[in-house]
């Protein structure tokens, strides 16, 4: 029986594994809760990724296995303590003989373009943006968590609608589709209930938000699209900002990938992101086929599995 292998795409929503054999196909995955790797919460990550793991393999006949390899690749994971953390939980979990920890961003970049050059903009709950010039420097943009950042993604879209709905209560907005149609995404009553409900909210659950923004947008409710063009000038910002940095001009010929839960293909944040980097990043060459941060991280853990024999 030959050994396996297996990729983590783990978010702050949802966990992607995927179960390969030794050559890299594809033989099981399942899907799962979030797995960021926030501060003090390493432990639950790590149960999550575990988890979804033992339902990965069950799905492929294999439960029970070690894996050779396991690459995890998680938002939350720049930095060494937070790896370190996780590491040394998915270690005592026994999930594989030999576990990777790293940036989501660095398995996205392995799915998206190899070792060549590119520019990844990931908008999920969080968003960021990571780059490799044509010289291998890498660079990213963005990513500084909801408190100070994360323009453009889920939970930023949901904070600022709940901001929405809160001052069309007042009178201070006109009046909008976003107020009742928030509402009844969060099963209250009235306004009186969005302070109580925002206090207690995680990212998770604001970025939950902007799937009611999206359907509100698509009806032709003006407030609710003029916030997701915000959204997509801010997230394009952050590939002119990177792309002026790594390939020295706009105007230069840039791979770009889009990724994440909000840059699915067809959706409606992907459309508006799409025409405006037309326009702000002359030179961006969009990659239409999907990035599976999951699928890079199957590759890592299979180039680490090949020298570990």
């Amino acid at each position: 029986m030959s050994y396996l292998i297996v990729g983590v795409d783990g978010g702050g929503t949802k966990t992607k594994v995927i179960v390969a054999d030794a050559q890299g196909q594809e033989l099981g995955s399942a899907t799962g809760g979030g797995s960021a790797a926030r501060p003090g919460q390493t432990t639950q990550a790590a149960e999550e990724i575990a988890k979804t793991l033992a339902e990965a393999l069950a799905a492929c006949g294999r439960a029970g296995e070690v894996p050779r390899v396991l690459c995890a690749g998680l938002a939350g994971a720049g930095r060494e303590p937070e790896r370190q953390a996780v590491r040394e939980a998915l270690n005592r979990l026994e999930v594989a003989d030999h576990v990777i920890v790293e940036p989501d961003a660095t398995v996205a970049l392995e799915d998206a373009f190899g070792d060549g050059p590119g520019i990844l903009l990931v908008s999920g709950t969080g968003s960021a943006c990571f780059g490799r010039s044509p010289t291998g420097q890498f660079s990213r943009c963005g990513g500084w968590g909801l408190s100070i950042g994360d323009e453009g993604s889920g939970a930023w879209i949901g904070r600022k609608a709940l901001s929405i709905a809160a001052a069309a209560a007042d009178g201070r907005e006109p009046e909008t589709a976003l107020l009742p149609a928030v509402l009844t995404a969060l099963e209250l009553e009235s306004s009186d209930g969005l302070v109580f409900w925002a206090a207690h909210a995680d990212p998770a659950a604001l970025a939950k938000l902007a799937g009611t923004v999206i359907t509100v947008a698509a009806t032709g409710d003006l407030r609710a699209n003029s916030l997701l063009s915000l959204a997509a000038e801010e997230l394009v910002t952050h590939v002119r900002a990177l792309g002026r940095q790594l390939f020295a001009d706009e105007r230069a010929a840039i791979p770009v990938a889009l990724a994440g839960g909000l840059m699915e293909r067809g959706s409606f944040l992907r459309k508006l992101v799409d025409t405006r980097l037309k326009s702000a990043v002359p030179g961006a060459l969009v990659r239409t086929e999907p990035v599976l941060p999951a699928r890079g991280a199957v590759r890592m853990a299979l180039a680490a599995a090949k020298t570990r024999r």
